[in-house]
């Protein structure tokens, strides 16, 4: 599904959000199978948080791109796992908090059951083996989670982790991919203040975050969408919609000089 989104998200950008039945159709169609045709195509993506929407008119939309930055729900999520590695490893905690508008609207917050807790993991962030005891288990957590999420943009610090191994622990479990757009605070960070560094624990000091208990998954997703806050604050004009923020994020130098120049 992975090249699916990705294809779709490029011809969605280059036709300003709208594709025609034949368009989308031509896409998806060099990923479908016997079992698989544009219609369950079209229904996978949805469930998997890709927000892609049918309109009478056979067209089909990109919601991101004619949604306002302001008004999109973005679900900041952190984790804590017993390792660095998903094959190996597995999620312990899952903390998140759903934005919009500039407004906390949800929130999830959940230990994960698991049989092996090494002692440094215990020591990093005060997880002991007793919290994770009786626990909802994996798929139960993993579950609650890609229901929470739903189509929101998934936002987190360092996101290429906290998405790579949560999309690695859905697939495991048969929760498909993860579909929602990406969105890194540290990458959106960069582009909005400065900053001699953009790991989470330099930025609560420099942020002056009073509340923060690094190392702990519900904490350090409120502390992510505090630097993200941050971040909305000096935005340039010429970044309107979700999806633009999404490529603002993610800009060269140069991109950014030709879009501010453009307007």
């Amino acid at each position: 599904m992975q090249k699916v989104f990705e294809e779709l998200t490029i011809a969605f950008r280059k036709n300003d959000g709208v594709l025609h039945e034949e368009q989308y159709k031509h896409i998806v169609d060099k990923h479908s199978t016997l079992l698989e045709d544009a219609d369950i195509i079209f229904i996978l993506l949805q469930a998997s948080g890709y927000p892609i929407s049918q309109h009478a008119d056979e067209q089909y939309r990109l919601e991101t791109c004619f949604t306002p930055h302001e008004e999109q729900r973005y679900c900041v999520i952190d984790i804590e796992t017993n390792g660095s590695k998903p094959g190996s490893s597995q999620v312990i905690e899952i903390g998140a908090v759903m934005l919009q508008n500039g407004e906390v609207i949800d929130r999830f917050e959940t230990f994960v059951e698991c049989a092996y807790l090494p002692e440094y993991i215990t020591k990093i962030t005060g997880i002991e083996p007793t919290d994770l005891i009786d626990a909802p288990t994996r798929k139960e957590a993993l579950t609650k989670l890609r229901h929470f999420m739903g189509d929101a943009v998934f936002v987190a610090h360092n996101a290429s982790f906290d998405h790579g191994f949560l999309n690695a622990s859905f697939d495991r479990f048969g929760l498909g991919h993860i579909g929602n757009p990406t969105l890194c605070t540290i990458d959106l960070a960069r582009r909005t203040f400065e900053s001699e560094r953009y790991g989470l624990a330099y930025l609560i000091d420099l942020l002056e975050i009073k509340t923060a208990t690094h190392h702990r998954a519900f904490s350090d997703a409120v502390c992510a969408a505090k630097v993200m806050e941050k971040s909305l604050e000096t935005l340039p004009e010429y970044v309107i919609t979700a999806d633009e923020l999404l490529r603002f994020a993610v800009s060269s130098k140069k991109e950014r000089r030709i879009k501010k120049e453009s307007k």
